[in-house]
C-alpha cells in the first residue's frame, strides 16, 4: 500500500483525489490546499475519514508517518520548489504538466529523482488515452505507409487565460501525442502568433486552466517574465510547426478565440490517414485507407475505405494514477510519462517561445 498526499484540490486536483481514493493500492493520508473552504468541500464530497490530514501548510506533511508519495496539482510556477522539496524529503512525485517552466529546472529535478532512486512522473493525461495508445500502435506498425506530415487543431471560444498565452495553455497536448506516435522529438520548431484581446500592459492576475491540466488559481507575477511571449501581449492565436529528424513536419492550430471547438489530430501517410477526433463520441480514432495509382500523367485514388478503430475502455487519468502507483511498488520508472519526457516537452515549448518572439524564425530544440 502506498501512502500518498494530494497537493492542490482545485479543478484538476479533485480528479486526482477521486482516482487515488478509488485505487486499491493507494492510501490517501493527507490533502494540502491553501484554501480552507476547498478542504471543507472535499472532506464532505468524498466523505474523508477523520484520520486524513487536511491542512493549508505543505510543511505539515513532515508529521505524517509512512508517507511515501505526493501528487502535485498546483500552479506551474510553484512546481520547481514543491517537487524539489518533495524529492529531498524522500517522496515519489506525480506532478501536473508542465513539469516546470524552465528546462534547466526540469533536468535538475530529473537528476535529483534519479540519484535518490525516486519516481518522478508527469501527468500528461493524453498519453494514457486509449485512442493515443492505439494510434501509436498503428503508426509504428507502418500501416500508414511512408509518413508525410501531420496536423492538429485545438480551438474553442475561451476560456481565455490571463497568465499564459494560447501556446503554453494548449500546445503541450498535441506535441506530446505527435512525439508519442512518431517515437521522436522535434529538432527544430517555429511559431507565429496574433494578439487581439490582451495587449501589452493589459495586466491580469491569473485565470483558470483553459484545457485539461493544472490548476491556476493564483499566479505569481514572475510568470509573466517566462511566458508572455509577444511584446504586444498574450497571443490568442498561435500557429506551430514542428520538424522531426526524419523530415516529418507537424502543423498545429491553437486558439481560444474560435467558435469552432476542435480537438483533432492527424498523421498523413502514403497508404492512409489516422485521425484522432476527441469531439467525436462514436469514432474517436479513424483510419482512412487509400493510395494513388498512376495511369499516364494521372494519379487516381484507389483502395479507399474507412475503418473506425476499436478502443479499450477506461478513464485516462485513472490509468495515470495506476501507472504511478505501479511504478512505485515495482520500482520501475514510467517511461511513457517520466520526468525526462516532461523535460523534453518543456524544452520544445521554450524553443517555440523564442520563435514566437522572433516572428516565426526556425529555432533548434537543444
Amino acid at each position: 500500500m502506498t501512502k500518498i498526499a494530494i497537493i492542490g484540490v482545485g479543478r484538476w486536483g479533485v480528479h486526482l483525489l477521486r482516482n487515488f481514493l478509488a485505487h486499491p493500492q493507494a492510501d490517501v493520508v493527507a490533502v494540502v490546499d491553501p484554501h480552507l473552504e476547498r478542504l471543507a468541500v472535499v472532506k464532505q464530497q468524498f466523505n474523508l475519514p477523520e484520520n486524513v490530514l487536511l491542512t493549508t501548510q505543505w510543511s505539515d506533511l513532515q508529521q505524517v508517518p509512512g508517507l511515501t508519495a505526493v501528487a502535485i496539482a498546483t500552479p506551474a510556477t510553484t512546481h520547481y520548489k514543491l517537487i524539489k522539496d518533495a524529492l529531498k524529503g524522500g517522496y515519489h512525485v506525480l506532478a501536473e504538466k508542465p513539469l516546470t517552466l524552465d528546462p534547466s529546472e526540469c533536468t535538475e529535478l530529473c537528476q535529483l529523482a534519479q540519484n535518490r532512486q525516486l519516481i518522478l512522473m508527469v501527468d500528461h493525461t493524453y498519453l494514457f488515452h486509449p485512442a493515443v495508445e492505439e494510434g501509436q500502435t498503428v503508426v509504428q506498425a507502418g500501416k500508414l505507409g511512408e509518413l508525410r506530415y501531420g496536423y492538429a487543431a485545438r480551438t474553442h471560444l475561451g476560456p481565455v487565460r490571463q497568465d499564459v498565452d494560447a501556446l503554453w495553455d494548449l500546445a503541450i497536448h498535441d506535441i506530446a501525442i505527435f512525439n508519442n506516435w512518431l517515437g521522436q522529438v522535434p529538432v527544430s520548431v517555429q511559431a507565429t502568433g496574433t494578439v487581439w484581446l490582451q495587449g501589452a500592459g493589459s495586466g491580469g492576475d491569473g485565470g483558470d486552466e483553459g484545457d485539461e491540466g493544472d490548476e491556476k488559481n493564483s499566479v505569481p507575477s514572475q510568470l509573466s517574465t517566462v511566458n508572455c511571449q509577444l511584446s504586444t501581449g498574450l497571443a490568442d492565436l498561435v500557429w506551430v510547426t514542428l520538424t522531426y529528424p526524419n523530415g516529418f513536419k507537424a502543423y498545429i492550430h491553437l486558439s481560444w478565440l474560435n467558435h469552432d471547438k476542435q480537438r483533432r489530430l492527424a498523421v498523413v501517410g502514403s497508404l492512409g490517414t489516422l485521425i484522432f477526433d476527441e469531439m467525436s463520441p462514436s469514432s474517436q480514432l479513424t483510419l482512412l485507407h487509400g493510395e494513388f495509382e498512376r495511369q499516364g500523367n494521372l494519379f487516381l485514388p484507389v483502395n479507399q475505405s474507412k475503418e473506425v478503430l476499436e478502443l479499450k475502455s477506461g478513464e485516462p487519468l485513472q490509468r495515470v494514477c495506476d501507472r504511478f502507483i505501479t511504478s512505485i511498488l515495482q520500482n520501475t520508472p514510467p517511461e511513457i510519462s517520466s520526468g525526462w519526457v516532461g523535460t523534453e516537452l518543456v524544452k520544445i515549448l521554450s524553443a517555440l517561445t523564442i520563435s514566437l518572439n522572433q516572428g516565426g524564425l526556425s529555432v533548434a530544440v537543444n
